[in-house]
């Protein structure tokens, strides 16, 4: 798997060269020169899409990470997401970094549930929101006949997937194959112990959606909103750069582009991926290949500014996290770095 990343990442950097090489390094400065300081909107807004998709994460979390301070739930999400951005982990990583922070405060199976519940969250918002736009939107629009059935077949089994993992959550069936094993004495101790606390794991989800039934529509309603508010960021790129910018067309490339998220997550930052696919989307609609490479780049740039930040609020939390296994009587007077 780890020659698989590498691979992806020597492949993705080979792409974004030959595409700089076809394009011309000329029109591509030429485009990025008239986007100007129209990048610095474009990287604020990204924290406005953050904003929301935390505020539906939030509605995830159970128990007492319901109560966390919720800056403290904004940072935590955004250094996994960091993770998730610049390591080679396929969006895996990331969920992982915000489990453990969660805990820092209030250990137990709710940090795990609410990692797990947000991600079907976020990813089943995004597949609904992609489906009912493309069916409301891209009909309008000539496409070729593969792209269609790409998206349908992709979609239906996406959707399938995520219908069965959404009940495996609410039924408590994530450890099923676990605890099976244990019943017929295979793998020891060891599985013994995975069986319990995958099993604390499931009570937790089954619980969250027995206590909180409509949480996980809100949740994806927000997340929808911060996908509504990519779509703006898109056209306001397209009124920078063109003239008689379409709102329609819009919404048409951020469609399509969704789909890079959806079938991208293997290769690590989506290097070369993004940017060439975005070439392609950009012809699909008759504007020129290095406005399309120029939206990536972009988007590349928005990326790696929050990156960096998550990354900065990760390593003050990995600080924090040391500084309590030094001194854990901080823990009992209440000294959280989010105390109130």
């Amino acid at each position: 798997m780890k020659k698989f990343h590498v691979y992806s990442i020597i492949t993705g950097i080979a792409l974004l060269f030959f595409l700089i090489w076809k394009i011309g390094p000329k029109e591509l400065w030429r485009d990025l020169t008239l986007l100007g300081w129209g990048l610095l909107p474009m990287i604020l807004f990204e924290g406005l899409v953050n904003l929301f998709n935390t505020i539906g994460w939030r509605h995830c979390l159970s128990g007492p990470h319901r109560s966390l301070p919720f800056f403290q739930i904004f940072c935590i999400r955004l250094a996994g997401t960091s993770i998730n951005y610049l390591t080679p982990t396929a969006s895996l990583g990331g969920e992982v970094i915000k489990g453990s922070l969660l805990s820092l405060n209030h250990q137990g199976p709710q940090a795990a549930a609410g990692v797990i519940i947000g991600k079907l969250s976020y990813t089943l918002a995004q597949l609904i929101f992609v489906v009912l736009g493309s069916f409301f939107v891209l009909w309008k629009i000539e496409l070729p006949v593969g792209v269609w059935v790409a998206m349908l077949a992709g979609s239906t089994l996406l959707g399938a997937g995520l219908l069965g993992f959404l009940a495996v959550q609410k039924y408590g069936k994530l450890g099923a194959i676990i605890r099976w094993l244990m019943v017929h004495k295979v793998g020891g101790k060891a599985l013994e112990k995975a069986a319990h606390h995958i099993t604390s794991v499931d009570n937790e989800l089954k619980l969250f959606f027995k206590k909180h039934p409509q949480d996980l529509s809100l949740s994806m309603f927000w997340h929808s909103v911060a996908m509504a508010c990519s779509i703006m960021k898109c056209w306001y790129f397209l009124f920078i750069m063109i003239d008689h910018a379409s709102f329609l067309m819009a919404v048409g490339i951020w469609f399509l582009g969704s789909w890079i998220d959806l079938v991208g997550f293997a290769i690590p930052s989506k290097i070369g991926l993004l940017e060439g696919t975005l070439v392609i989307i950009f012809r699909l609609f008759g504007l020129q290949s290095a406005l399309g490479f120029t939206y990536g780049i972009a988007l590349r740039l928005e990326q790696i500014f929050w990156a960096g930040v998550g990354l900065l609020i990760y390593t003050a939390l990995l600080g924090k996290k040391r500084e309590r296994r030094l001194f854990p009587s901080k823990r009992a007077e209440g000294d959280t770095p989010w105390h109130t």
